[in-house]
């Protein structure tokens, strides 16, 4: 989280240096810095093609990527708070200085003398007050200070902390937020090839010289950090935020951008952070190499302003007390000459901000966790995305809840989250949001989406095929969300997306296997996160929350088109809706109201459903049985928990922490069984119940 004064630039996109198709096209993409390949007129190859080597790293490690200190605070919270308390490193890399103009501002009296060098001192002091007070140290705790030696000679303070079995990092690249003629530099550095940006020496730092950086600069440092780091989880912020034409006034209070609903600064460090894994990628799977396992959350950022909180209560109250020590206080005696915190957003001001950043968390590509399939022999298999391409673990053996490595299905680079359908004869058609060319320099800018079809149930997989994008133009397709489909009964496949208007596009493949055209289906603006479902009937219907309602489209009868239902009068929703059938033939959705603990329990048609006890936040997932649905969520401590359609709720007390959200796979074969994956970067599997009751 920044703030920005004056005119800001719109992030542009850069010219495609290359195109990859093979081993030699990677590692020229290595050798040239950061390309990644634009898809082919009859669509995308793997990249490189299926069946490489993937490490097995199978220890934990949570590298994250923000452009200004508090960044991770404001909108990757409680998913970070969450890691560390479970015992996973965590090494937080930040892009800028976030020195601003220079001025700490203390609200209620006159205004700061510019100093950014002691600005950017005092913010990066508020971060170790605050990570150490996550570590459950006192916030003055000390510190080991040094000075890391960067690709290319370039210099960077790193802050070490330990408290028993947990360690936090801090990395401060320290690169200036303006430059002359430029107050917005991150985004001229993404665009502008010859331009050199100057860090910032900040008060109390071990670092004494200033270092350069152009574009290739910043994308090699971050990949020597990625190689030297390894992580098996790694966030970053938003690289394509929704279009938002907010008026002039609001824009400039709020921060935003031209046209979008984020911070440039944002914006470009997301842009840096993705070409630096692609690039990494690339670089490890050159001759032959391993593939890096790790998996990739995005976090919206400005957009927690224009969008239905989702934080409830106990939640939002522990989240915004780590912003109490990083904003700090002028009285404090810290030890730090630059101050003691970020003294514009201390106390009880993050939650006075109108604004509201603090009070939402939000996924950039939520979904309903990795796709769960049974092969022909009985196993499980689990399919996601791993090292930015999509690849498939299978049970050691059948019922065991064990998973081999996995295997990799190429497809790459690859936005997290992959949708599912499986086919009446078994076979596993996977859908993927894919970065078709991510490159800079003014070029496009594209992204895609993609199917892999499998060629028999259980076994190898045709070639990737491209399906184009709903939006005319590289600006508006990078808006696209986490494709989602479902398959009627009568064999056909209906795929969704959210679309630049924030509306949704479909897709519908018929039986045969051929595709129809992209078709806007109207209805009001939603979030991402659909859910799509099949009644009793055989009509397709899908569900996205709102801003004040649930929006519904359904088939009017099986085999019709998908129309909008307008006027639902569904109660809010603070997120994303889990759908399941119900013993009757009818559907049930299941979310939670904007800052609510609670669980909403509806029919589509608005007729309450009985009360559902299981508080808690974040999205929920939901199975059917012979009983009634199945419910998957977290409790407000993030534990996994499950209520069972008897109203038992069942917690889960040890075991890997989720990252993102788990699968629910409820059957009277396996029982009910939830698996995700863990920050080892590995799946597993837990059992609250060994049979579905029925």
């Amino acid at each position: 989280m920044d703030r920005i004064r004056g005119a800001g630039r719109r992030p542009a996109v850069f010219r495609r240096r290359g195109v990859l198709g093979s081993a030699a096209a990677v590692a020229l993409a290595a050798a040239t810095g950061c390309s990644v390949p634009a898809p082919r007129r009859a669509g995308p190859i793997a990249d490189p093609a299926p069946g490489m080597p993937i490490s097995s790293p199978r220890r934990a490690q949570l590298l994250q990527l923000a452009a200004h200190p508090d960044d991770d605070l404001y909108f990757m919270n409680p998913d970070t708070q969450r890691m560390v308390d479970a015992g996973v490193p965590l090494v937080s890399i930040y892009v800028t200085a976030g020195e601003h103009d220079g001025r700490n501002h203390v609200p209620g009296r006159g205004d700061a003398p510019a100093d950014k060098a002691a600005y950017s001192s005092a913010r990066h002091q508020g971060l170790r007050q605050a990570y150490a007070a996550m570590l459950g140290l006192d916030m003055f705790a000390a510190w080991q200070k040094g000075v890391l030696t960067l690709r290319g000679d370039r210099r960077a303070e790193i802050n070490t902390l330990t408290h028993g079995d947990r360690r936090v990092e801090l990395v401060f690249l320290n690169l200036s937020m303006h430059a002359p003629r430029r107050w917005t530099a991150l985004p001229s550095l993404w665009k502008d090839r010859a331009l050199g940006l100057r860090t910032v020496v900040a008060d109390d730092s071990p670092v004494r010289r200033a270092d350069t950086y152009d574009y290739d600069a910043l994308v090699d440092v971050l990949v020597g950090l990625l190689e030297r780091y390894r992580p098996t989880v790694i966030h970053t912020l938003d690289p394509d935020p929704d279009i938002q034409h907010s008026d002039e006034r609001t824009r400039r209070k709020d921060s935003e951008q031209p046209g979008y609903s984020d911070h440039a600064d944002h914006t470009a460090v997301a842009s840096f952070s993705w070409a630096a894994m692609v690039r990494w990628v690339a670089d490890a799977t050159r001759d032959g190499g391993a593939i890096p396992a790790f998996t990739t959350t995005a976090f919206r950022g400005y957009y927690n302003r224009h969008w239905p909180k989702n934080l409830p209560g106990p939640v939002l109250k522990e989240k915004a007390a780590h912003l109490v020590p990083y904003g700090g206080d002028p009285s404090w005696e810290c030890g730090n000459s630059g101050g003691c915190g970020d003294y514009n957003v201390g106390g009880a001001r993050p939650l006075t901000n109108k604004k509201g950043w603090v009070r939402a968390t939000h996924h950039r590509y939520p979904g309903a966790g990795p796709v769960v399939a049974t092969e022909p022999d009985g196993r499980l298999a689990v399919y996601g995305v791993l090292g930015l391409r999509a690849v498939r673990w299978r049970e050691t053996a059948p019922g065991s809840g064990q998973w081999g490595e996995p295997g990799d299905l190429g497809g790459g680079p690859l936005a997290p989250g992959l949708g599912g359908v499986t086919l009446g004869d078994g076979r596993q058609l996977l859908f993927g949001l894919r970065f078709a060319a991510l490159g800079g320099h003014g070029g496009p800018n594209k992204r895609e989406v993609v199917l892999l079809e499998q060629r028999e149930a259980g076994g190898a997989f045709l070639a990737w095929t491209g399906l184009g994008n709903p939006e005319r133009g590289d600006d508006r397709g990078r808006r696209l969300g986490v494709p989602v489909a479902v398959a009627d009964g009568e064999g056909r496949v209906h795929l969704f997306v959210r679309d630049a208007d924030k509306g949704v596009s479909s897709r519908v493949r018929s039986a045969g296997g051929s595709w129809g055209p992209w078709r806007d289906l109207g209805g009001g603006e939603v979030q991402d996160g659909l859910s799509a479902a099949v009644d009793a009937a055989g009509r397709v219907h899908l569900f996205a929350a709102g801003r004040e309602t649930v929006h519904h489209w359904a088939q009017n009868a099986p085999g019709g088109p998908v129309v909008s239902r307008a006027g639902t009068g569904l109660p809010a929703p603070g997120g994303p809706v889990a759908v399941a059938g119900t013993p009757d033939g009818g559907l049930a959705l299941h979310y939670r109201a904007p800052a609510r603990k609670e669980v909403t329990a509806v029919r589509p048609d608005g007729t309450p459903l009985p009360r559902v006890a299981l508080p808690g936040y974040g999205a929920l997932t939901a199975a059917a049985t012979p009983r009634g649905p199945v419910l998957l969520g977290t409790d407000l401590h993030g534990r996994l928990q499950v209520r069972t359609p008897a109203g038992r709720v069942v917690r889960r007390a040890r075991g890997p922490l989720p990252v993102g959200s788990a699968a629910l796979l409820a059957t009277a074969r396996h029982g009910t069984l939830a698996i995700g994956l863990g920050p080892d970067a590995h799946p597993w599997t837990w059992v609250p119940e060994p049979h579905t009751e029925g």
